[in-house]
C-alpha cells in the first residue's frame, strides 16, 4: 500500500514581522536618547525615560538609558542620566554660581534694612553681582571733589557697612572709580592716582578706625574705565565718581591671588632675599 506525502509545511511569510519589530524598538529607543540628552529640563528627561521603562515592561532600557548618558540608576530603576548627561554639567554649574549667590544674601538684607535711608537718598547703592555683595558710595558721600580725604558724615554709613564686613569671614576688594575728565593737579596727576589713593583711604579707615582685619582688605584703582552710566552728562559722571566696597563671594576670591605666602615661595615665609 503506497504511503501518501505529507503536505508541504505552510511558509511563512510573516517572519519577518519579528525582526521588523525589534528593529523599530531599537530606533524607537534610539530617539528617545537623543531627545532626552538635548532637553535642559531634567525632570522631563527622566519623564521620557520613564515612560520607555514602563513601555517595555521592565528595567533594562532605563539602565541602557541612563549608561548612555552618562548617569546611574538607582534600586528603583529611576537615573540621573541628565544630569550628567549633555547639559548636566553646565547646569550643576549654574547652581553653584546660585548657591555662591546666596551665601551673602543674608548680608545682604541686613545691609540694605540698615541702610536704607542713604540709599533712598542715592548715596549708596546695595546689589548683588557675581563677585559678590556691592556697596556703592557715590563720591559726593564719601569725599570732597578732588580729593581722598573721607568725610567724617560718611562714618554713620562706615559703621554700618564694617559692622557687616566684621560679622562674614570673606575679603573685601575696596574699588575706586572716576568719571572721564582729566585731573592733574599737585597731588593727582591722573584719574589712576585719584581713584587708587581712595581706595587705600577706604582701606585705612575700615582698618585703623573700625578695626576690620587689613588682611582680609585689598584696593583698587580703575580710574574712569569701568562707568556704570554715560559720561555725557552730568548726573552720570555723577554715577560714575564712586567707591565699592565689593564683599567677594566663593567666585570673587577665585580671581585674588593667595596669601599663603609659603605656597608661593619655595624656601618658605622666614628666608631672607
Amino acid at each position: 500500500m503506497a504511503r501518501k506525502k505529507p503536505p508541504p509545511e505552510h511558509v511563512n511569510h510573516e517572519r519577518w514581522l519579528v525582526s521588523y519589530a525589534d528593529f523599530i524598538t531599537l530606533l524607537f529607543a534610539f530617539f528617545v536618547v537623543m531627545f532626552a540628552s538635548s532637553q535642559a529640563d531634567k525632570g522631563k528627561a527622566q519623564q521620557v525615560s520613564d515612560s520607555v521603562k514602563k513601555a517595555l515592561e521592565g528595567e533594562s532600557m532605563a539602565s541602557v538609558i541612563a549608561s548612555v548618558l552618562g548617569g546611574t540608576v538607582s534600586d528603583k530603576g529611576v537615573g540621573n542620566a541628565q544630569m550628567h548627561g549633555p547639559g548636566g554639567a553646565e547646569r550643576l554649574s549654574e547652581a553653584k554660581r546660585e548657591e555662591k549667590l546666596a551665601e551673602l544674601v543674608p548680608s545682604l538684607k541686613v545691609l540694605s534694612e540698615e541702610l536704607k535711608m542713604e540709599i533712598e537718598a542715592g548715596r549708596i547703592q546695595v546689589d548683588m553681582q557675581a563677585r559678590g555683595l556691592v556697596v556703592s558710595f557715590r563720591q559726593a558721600a564719601l569725599f570732597p571733589s578732588g580729593g581722598d580725604e573721607v568725610s567724617t558724615e560718611a562714618f554713620q554709613s562706615l559703621t554700618k557697612v564694617a559692622a557687616a564686613i566684621i560679622r562674614i569671614p570673606n575679603p573685601v576688594r575696596l574699588e575706586g572709580h572716576t568719571d572721564s575728565l582729566p585731573i592733574n593737579t599737585a597731588r593727582f596727576h591722573s584719574n589712576w592716582d585719584l581713584s587708587a589713593a581712595r581706595s587705600i583711604a577706604l582701606l585705612k579707615l575700615l582698618s585703623e578706625r573700625f578695626e576690620v582685619p587689613a588682611g582680609r582688605l585689598s584696593v583698587a584703582g580703575y580710574a574712569d574705565n569701568a562707568p556704570i552710566a554715560s559720561n555725557d552728562t552730568d548726573d552720570g559722571r555723577a554715577r560714575n565718581r564712586r567707591v565699592d566696597m565689593v564683599i567677594l563671594n566663593e567666585q570673587g576670591v577665585l580671581g585674588e591671588p593667595s596669601a599663603n605666602m609659603n605656597a608661593a615661595d619655595p624656601k618658605g615665609a622666614n628666608s631672607n632675599r
